[in-house]
């Protein structure tokens, strides 16, 4: 029995790997990217139906009634 037992040095690694932080750089489109997109959901939430409406009827506001509700605009 004793043969088998695995030290405890085999089983734990001796070497930390290297975190490697992300330049500011390669972030900042994603950045730019996610923020417009939050925008433009935030618009149809929030504006769209209004004076500033991009599509007629009632659709989108059906579609993102409950996150108006969510998110405090007023809709009725």
């Amino acid at each position: 029995m004793a043969d088998s037992a695995v030290s405890p040095a085999a089983v734990l690694p001796t070497t930390v790997p290297a975190v490697t932080p992300i330049p500011v750089r390669e972030m900042l489109p994603w950045a730019a990217f996610f923020g417009t997109l939050m925008l433009v959901l935030l618009y149809f939430v929030g504006a769209e139906q209004s004076a500033l409406a991009v599509f007629s009827g009632d659709a989108v506001h059906e579609w993102v009634h409950d996150g108006r509700h969510l998110l405090g605009f007023p809709c009725h």
